[in-house]
């Protein structure tokens, strides 16, 4: 799949069947660097495979963390609470998850490390997690432009007698990567760390995520709303000896989106009712739009329309900050809804993998659509009968852009995916187990 340079989607009418997620990304690095932090070894199942626990698991057997790899999605980490190794210079390709949280690790540790990315990482904005761990004494120097990586960081004087303060308006992987280090240097000092958000706190869901692992990991974080919180004195990591990783809620909402678009039903296994994911709220918009949703403590099971027969879902205008990731299927299904559809709040879509309202506006108009944007929304117009055109579908190096228009295929056009191997960051196998599910 990485080599094939496109693949053609043949039109589908239905859609139906039962998949089992892949584990969580988002889940999957954190609790990678949460083991490596811990005392004592930690046994990881349901681990995602994929380009961004790749370059995680690397950099952390570069930093001297023993991995043992006991089956698929199965591995061990022996905790080192402190990296052993002191120098080192780590790629991490283009995954926030990997380069956020390590980037803090190591500023709070001190040596001497470079971390660098693919040309996009190097576009991301790094700059005001950077301005946080130097308020905190740490040593980071940018390589190339100021408050983007590559990064260098040294031995700094690391102090947290004051509260460290970090802007919550462009990625809540600043916040995370903050909060996911502080116990370094709580176990060391005996200090606590208070971390104050400045401005308003974007994607929180993602943040409930990070203090659910660190109590799963002994260290129970006090949070004053969004705008404060504190990690106590002497917190340090323990292993809980075993943890398992859920399904990848981002990921299910193109399988549940095809249920709400090809009459179902259609499963998926993983994550439900009892997900600490905020995307499994996804299924709320999917019922807004007209589809029939039943969920378990791990499933969620989606029945709707047949768009290809002319059936439509019900347009939507709705604030997608909590979630982004699976806005962008929203956005996909927009094309078949009865009128104008507008995602809002959605200005961190501009930092991610691509600038993905750029890219959303871009792809969605090839196909017929009329689309606007701004800043930090996304309105879709859905194309009136006659008005679809075949598309060749860019995907920018973005996983999600492949997955999203693979949607696109119940529509009356010919439509082609450019660089479908891009879903490798965090589901090879995608299109494999989608022409598993639809058919003509």
């Amino acid at each position: 799949m990485n080599a094939q340079a496109y693949l053609d989607l043949p039109r589908v009418r239905h859609a139906q069947g039962v998949v089992a997620l892949p584990g969580s990304k988002s889940i999957s690095n954190r609790v990678l660097l949460l083991a490596a932090l811990a005392e004592g070894r930690t046994e990881i199942t349901g681990l995602l495979d994929s380009d961004d626990t790749r370059v995680m698991l690397a950099a952390l057997r570069q930093l001297g963390v023993t991995v043992e790899t006991l089956g698929t999605g199965h591995v061990a980490v022996e905790g080192v609470t402190r990296f052993p190794v002191q120098q080192a210079e780590l790629f991490l390709g283009n995954a926030g998850t990997a380069f956020r949280p390590l980037c803090a690790a190591l500023a709070l540790m001190g040596g001497d490390y470079t971390l660098s990315g693919v040309p996009r990482m190097h576009e991301r904005p790094i700059g005001d997690l950077a301005d946080a761990l130097r308020g905190w004494g740490a040593r980071i120097d940018y390589l190339g432009q100021p408050g983007y990586p590559p990064l260098r960081i040294g031995q700094g004087a690391i102090a947290t007698d004051a509260p460290v303060r970090v802007q919550g308006s462009v990625s809540s992987q600043f916040l995370t990567a903050l909060l996911l280090a502080a116990p370094i240097h709580c176990a060391a000092s005996g200090q606590p760390v208070v971390i104050e958000v400045v401005g308003e706190l974007i994607s929180k869901p993602y943040i409930e995520i990070t203090l659910n692992l660190m109590a799963r990991y002994g260290v129970q974080v006090e949070r004053d709303g969004w705008q404060r919180f504190t990690v106590p004195a002497a917190s340090r990591y323990r292993s809980p000896g075993k943890i398992a990783v859920e399904g990848d809620a981002s990921t299910a909402s193109y399988f549940l989106a095809l249920g709400a678009i090809g009459g179902g039903p259609l499963r998926v296994t993983g994550v439900g009712a009892d997900s600490i994911q905020g995307d499994v709220a996804f299924a709320d918009t999917l019922a807004a739009m007209g589809a029939r949703v039943e969920k378990g403590p791990d499933w969620i099971e989606v029945s709707g329309v047949e768009v290809a027969q002319g059936a439509r879902l019900k347009a939507f205008d709705a604030d997608f900050n909590l979630i982004p990731d699976a806005a962008m299927t929203a956005a996909a299904l927009a094309l078949y809804a009865d009128g104008p559809c507008r995602l809002r709040n959605i200005g961190s879509w501009r930092v991610k993998e691509t600038d993905r309202i750029h890219a959303m506006h871009t792809e969605l108009a090839k196909l017929g659509a009329t689309v606007s944007s701004g800043p930090d929304w996304l309105e879709v117009v859905p194309p009136a009968a006659g008005q679809w055109h075949d598309a060749h579908i860019g995907t920018y190096d973005d996983h999600r852009m492949a997955m999203c228009f693979s949607l696109a295929a119940f529509g009356p056009a010919a439509v082609r995916i450019l660089d479908p191997g891009c879903v490798s960051k965090t589901f090879p196998d995608y299109f494999d187990v989608y022409a598993g599910l639809v058919r003509a």
